[in-house]
């Protein structure tokens, strides 16, 4: 094997013998042969490349000073890498070069990899220019006629055609590329029939009057490809003539011969419409563009080929077939008198979107693609791109049906082109984001390999090349230039197979078995709930308002869509599960609302059809919880994490902290910044309250999993507010956010506030006569963080539980400065503290800011909340306020016993006896230094401070305490500390406690006594 031989395999050749002979070609006698090849590796078929690139060199010779360009970022001449591409991937392209060569210099453009859109009016002015017209006329005339200007037009056409087939063969991902080439294609061939159309007014107004040609409006609409702006490089395009008459004002009956009747107008029309499929189409000496079909027209071929508008609109209102109105679908003014085209548009656009509405449309659509594939060629069934099985055919009809069914009540979807159609379903919710993905990636994959196979030699054709270097050339030229791999013949033809089969089925499951056509029905009686007899069986279910349940009924299921379909079949069950909850009629409301939000949603019906679980737990939240409902009416998306526990499992503090600051990383101002942290906050207090509702977390788990919440949330606003505060100025302080009581001992539940102390520390260093400004700074910042977490923000956040940042639990209370430093701290505590601040401390926890001075701070407390020795003083101050407290801070009116905070055996009495036992004795013992009620409690018993019964005792009813008032807010949206008298009420708590339905009698009385035992052993062991 020659060095040639092995050269040219390596650079991607195929017919090693022809190519050795055309380098021997007196044209390339003269170029260094290494760097040819080199040149010619680049294109998709480097033998088609060489082929041409002699047959150019030796037609037009002057075409050598092309092989070269200067590259301006190096000032080097290296070769010209997309006339290679060019010769090589069309031999089209370099017959027009050779024909034309004045238009060499179209081979002197540098191509981006990611190309810019070229507006439509470049071409429509260089197109009208070619033939002599002013691109600027409202109806533009040609100053030229017959051979000329149809050389000049078709000319013009193909440079522009050829300069986009080099930016299209450059573009990095030829499938990213492709809707951009399909829209400049059709822009260019709306630009050369505008074009045509001058011609013609040119040649018709010598042949019938300019005057008269003058007075016809004539709009050409553009059907199927060229319509949606998504054409192929050849190809028919489709069209439709209407034809508008322009009278001078003033002509009456006086001047008849001066006036143009509709009849003399459709002969101007027909003259028109005919000169410009000929000026367009027919044989001459450059050959012709494409075919100008008018075959879409009502009645086809046998039709009239220009119509008005009143005779449009006639005919589809009487005679037109669902087909005809899946055409206009992709209808669009693209040529000629654009005011009568867009009334066109407009007046046809009504009844495109009510056509879904035709008895046995969706099946009209089905028989029509059934009808499509079997005319198909047996020979070329294998082959076919477009219209064979999984092929083009099978994802436009699909979109184009999901389309006409949704389209009458959903404008979002009403655009033509494909590829923005299946974006459009997709955002709308029509179709799931997974299958859109694929139906994208296939259509445009499929697209490419058509368009790259028709610019081969410029011929409309879909059938799949046979020969095996054809073959390894489309390979390459679907891979796009920056592959890295050189893909085969056959890795090509197993890639189109695996895209067939996938098309193919989810054309199957899509198009010929959509919900709205397959789902089942209900009764009649279900189906309209206007009956006595559905309405019973409605109150029997529980609906306490039948009549109203019975209109969201109506509301869910009207409609012929995907979600109303899908919901008549599925509410039956969905009501018995609705039922089963506390409040139904709350409940079937809140699931409307959700269902407004997010029915049309695929992933959204899929769940409700395919994942049980997932619906009986939606349903159960809905009709159990004001909370949740009022939370995933805001964010409904959510109910996507009900079919999978591992979404609702709790994000980590350093998931959420990770989150939140990528988000102030991205957004610099505090407001944009601080929505954003508490829409975090928001979506995992749901988070957390779904997964409680459906028993994935324990009582603990619900409690820490919210208090990181709140300390992400926290940080997070304590860092923007620094950020505000610092800027500009010096930095002279650092500030500490210490929680206290119940967010200190991790133990907060829904409704729970964050209480707080804020501690800061100046900068070392720092001059001591700087101390003042470094407290303001610090002060600045803390109320700035408050501010932020509790302001109104805009736009509101809807349903939002606020953090409130409460610092009560600060020395002198509220008389006390807001912020103090750590030193400050250190002597107050040491001086002045009361035992009651000591006490307060024992749940102090660093919460965010400086960890240097959070672990001063911690040293600091440590020797205050633990004493040495708790003196009697002390001792009897604690009874004294705790006796106080239950006294005072009690709401008035409130039954003791009820009372779930201060009340008798509840929340309080647990933790201050508990915490009496710290002040006592966590100085000698380190498992009663936590700042956790139950391991304190557990601690106490381990060392013999309560025995098993008691302690047993004390915690279940902790336990039962913090249950019910999280129950409270998930119930009833609103804190609430007191056990519930309501029978209704009090069934919700008890279900969320964990009691079957029917037992809140049970409950209650487990709960009273519970406590009053409890308390019992508070007093023994508290005040004994």
């Amino acid at each position: 094997m020659s060095s040639l031989t092995r050269t040219l395999i390596s650079r991607g050749f195929s017919d090693l013998e022809k190519c050795e002979r055309f380098l021997g070609f007196a044209e390339l006698a003269d170029l260094d042969q290494t760097q040819l090849l080199e040149a010619l590796a680049v294109a998709d078929n480097p033998d088609l490349a060489l082929q041409s690139l002699v047959r150019l060199l030796s037609a037009v010779p002057e075409s050598r000073d092309k092989l070269r360009v200067l590259d301006p970022s190096s000032g080097r001449w290296v070769s010209n890498e997309p006339m290679f591409r060019l010769l090589g991937a069309s031999e089209a392209m370099a017959d027009f070069l050779m024909r034309h060569p004045e238009h060499l210099d179209v081979l002197d453009a540098a191509p981006s990899p990611e190309p810019v859109a070229v507006p439509a009016q470049h071409f429509q002015a260089s197109l009208l220019r070619a033939v002599g017209a002013e691109p600027s006329s409202s109806m533009p005339i040609a100053a030229l006629g017959g051979t000329e200007a149809r050389i000049a037009l078709r000319t013009a056409y193909r440079r522009h055609l050829c300069e986009l087939a080099m930016r299209d063969l450059a573009a990095a991902s030829p499938q990213a590329v492709m809707p951009l080439v399909g829209a400049e294609l059709a822009d260019l061939a709306s630009a050369a029939l505008d074009a045509a159309l001058a011609v013609a007014r040119h040649e018709v107004g010598a042949a019938m009057g300019d005057e008269l040609v003058a007075r016809v409006r004539l709009a050409v609409v553009g059907m199927g490809k060229c319509g949606a702006r998504e054409l192929n490089y050849i190809s028919d395009v489709d069209v439709m003539y209407v034809i508008g008459i322009s009278n001078p004002p003033g002509l009456g009956d006086v001047m008849q011969a001066d006036t143009v009747d509709e009849a003399r107008a459709v002969t101007v029309g027909n003259a028109l419409a005919g000169a410009v499929s000929k000026i367009i189409y027919a044989p001459e000496r450059e050959p012709g563009l494409w075919e100008v079909d008018a075959n879409l027209r009502p009645e086809g071929k046998d039709g009239p080929l220009v119509r008005t508008l009143d005779s449009f609109l006639a005919y589809y209102h009487r005679w037109a077939q669902s087909w005809e109105f899946q055409a206009l679908l992709k209808s669009r003014a693209i040529a000629g008198d654009q005011a009568l085209g867009l009334e066109f548009e407009e007046a046809v656009s009504p009844l495109i979107w009510a056509s879904s509405e035709r008895e046995g449309f969706v099946e009209s659509v089905q028989s029509m693609r059934r009808r499509v594939t079997a005319n198909i060629r047996d020979a070329d069934a294998g082959r076919q791109i477009k219209l064979g099985r999984g092929g083009l055919r099978d994802v436009e009809f699909t979109v184009q049906l999901l389309q006409l069914v949704h389209g009458k009540t959903d404008p979002r979807i009403r655009v033509p082109a494909t590829t923005a159609a299946i974006k459009a379903l997709t955002q709308a919710g029509y179709i799931g984001r997974t299958d859109a993905a694929k139906l994208l990636d296939h259509y445009t994959y499929l697209r490419v390999l058509e368009h790259r196979i028709q610019l081969v030699q410029m011929r409309r054709t879909h059938l799949m090349p046979t020969a095996q270097d054809q073959l390894r050339a489309l390979a390459r030229a679907v891979a796009g230039p920056l592959s890295l791999k050189r893909p085969s013949a056959d890795s090509l033809l197993e890639e189109w197979a695996k895209v067939k089969r996938s098309v193919s089925s989810l054309h199957e499951r899509i198009f010929y078995h959509p919900i709205l056509a397959s789902a089942a029905h209900l009764s009649v009686e279900d189906a309209t709930l206007t009956t006595d007899a559905a309405k019973a069986r409605l109150a029997a279910l529980g609906y306490r308002d039948a009549a109203g349940a019975a209109r969201h009924i109506a509301a869910l299921t009207a409609g012929v869509s995907r979600r109303a379909a899908l919901q008549r079949q599925l509410l039956p069950v969905l009501l018995g599960w609705l039922a089963d909850g506390v409040d139904p009629d709350a409940g079937l409301l809140a699931f409307r609302r959700v269902s407004d939000a997010l029915g049309t949603s695929h992933w959204y019906l899929g769940m409700l059809r395919d994942h049980q679980a997932a619906a009986e737990r939606l349903c159960h939240l809905l009709s159990s919880s004001r909370l949740v409902s009022d939370l995933l009416e805001v964010s409904p998306e959510a109910t996507a994490w009900l079919g999978n526990d591992k979404e609702l499992l709790p994000q980590t503090f350093e998931q959420q902290w990770s989150e939140i600051q990528a988000t102030i990383s991205r957004h610099t101002e505090s407001t944009d910044a601080i929505r954003l942290i508490r829409l975090i906050r928001q979506r995992e207090i749901l988070r957390v309250a779904i997964a409680d509702s459906c028993g994935l977390l324990s009582q603990e788990a619900v409690a820490e999993a919210l208090s990181d919440v709140d300390r992400a949330a926290v940080l997070g606003a304590l860092m923007v507010a620094e950020a505000a505060v610092y800027a500009g100025a010096e930095v002279l302080t650092q500030v500490l956010v210490v929680a206290m009581g119940r967010q200190g001992g991790r133990e907060i539940g829904y409704g729970s506030d964050a209480d707080v102390l804020f501690v800061h520390r100046p900068l070392e260093g720092l001059a001591p006569e700087l101390a003042g400004e470094a407290t303001a700074q610090a002060k600045a910042i803390v109320q700035k963080m408050t501010a932020l977490l509790t302001a109104p923000v805009r736009p509101a956040i809807q349903a939002e539980r606020v953090l409130k940042v409460d610092a009560d639990l600060r020395p002198e209370g509220r008389n006390g400065p807001l912020v103090r430093s750590l030193a400050a701290y250190q002597e107050y505590y040491t001086r002045w503290s009361s035992a009651w601040e000591a006490q307060a401390l024992l749940r102090a926890r660093p919460m965010a800011g400086s960890d240097d001075l959070a672990r001063e701070f911690v040293a600091m407390a440590d020797p205050i909340r633990y004493p040495l020795v708790l003196s009697e003083s002390d001792l009897r101050e604690i009874k004294r306020i705790k006796a106080r407290m239950e006294s005072e801070r009690l709401p008035r009116g409130a039954d003791p016993a009820r009372h779930v905070k201060l009340g008798r055996g509840g929340l309080s009495d647990v933790e201050w006896l508990v915490q009496l036992w710290q002040l006592q004795h966590a100085h000698e013992h380190a498992a009663l230094r936590t700042t956790h009620t139950l391991p304190a409690l557990h601690a106490a018993h381990a060392l013999g401070l309560v025995d098993d019964a008691d302690a047993a005792l004390l915690e279940a009813a902790w336990r039962l305490a913090g249950k019910i008032r999280n129950a409270n807010v998930m119930w009833t949206g609103n804190t609430s500390d007191l056990l519930p008298l309501a029978r209704r009420d009090l069934e919700a708590v008890a279900r969320w406690c964990g009691y079957e339905p029917g037992h809140a009698a049970a409950f209650e009385e487990e709960y009273l006594g519970l406590t009053r035992r409890a308390r019992a052993v508070f007093e023994r062991l508290f005040y004994g």
